[in-house]
């Protein structure tokens, strides 16, 4: 998880300063992402966003769809799980099969895909932690994990993850409201 978030971290920062060096500072579509790409690969910016569009969707759909799927069967007590038949688990199937369509549906919205990503994100780092300290709470207790209860030096790292996170969503709130 760190490496992959490295990686991240210099994909970003190369993005950046690339499109900096042309004067690329602002992007509010995804038309201008894919033309900003164009003093690097030229005419093939088009395809290269396009595919890396592509890909990022083949890769995010199964997983999100998937981790919708088994958290509404474990909450509804459905059975579950991808090595089942479809008859054998229609309620897990029938929410893979729904979240895919929504998340087809919405491309034919007005929705402007690089708002919809931000505020996603934005969303799910403030959800983030409220989830981070339930999860520390229930990891730390022997009724609900059993043998399987965290050391005493995970908690610490774990709180401090959560203390970290909670920073950074207060972080945000505060430039927030110095930008209004």
């Amino acid at each position: 998880m760190a490496f992959s978030n490295l990686v991240a971290f210099f994909i970003i920062l190369t993005t950046a300063a690339t499109l900096h060096l042309h004067g690329v500072t602002d992007i509010q579509t995804s038309a201008q992402a894919a033309s900003a790409l164009r003093p690097i690969a030229g005419d093939f910016a088009f395809w290269l966003f396009s595919a890396g569009i592509i890909g990022t969707g083949l890769l995010a759909i199964p997983v999100l769809a998937g981790s919708a799927a088994y958290a509404m069967a474990g909450a509804l007590h459905w059975r579950n799980s991808l090595e089942l038949k479809p008859n054998e688990a229609r309620g897990f199937y029938g929410v893979i099969a729904i979240a895919t369509l929504i998340g087809v549906g919405i491309s034919f919205t007005p929705i402007d895909p690089i708002k919809a990503l931000y505020w996603s994100a934005v969303i799910n780092g403030v959800i983030s932690v409220p989830i981070m300290v339930v999860m520390m709470l229930m990891a730390a207790r022997t009724e609900v994990m059993g043998q399987f209860v965290i050391s005493p030096r995970l908690k610490v790292l774990g709180w401090i993850c959560t203390a970290v996170m909670a920073f950074a969503v207060i972080a945000m709130f505060w430039s927030l409201a110095q930008s209004y």
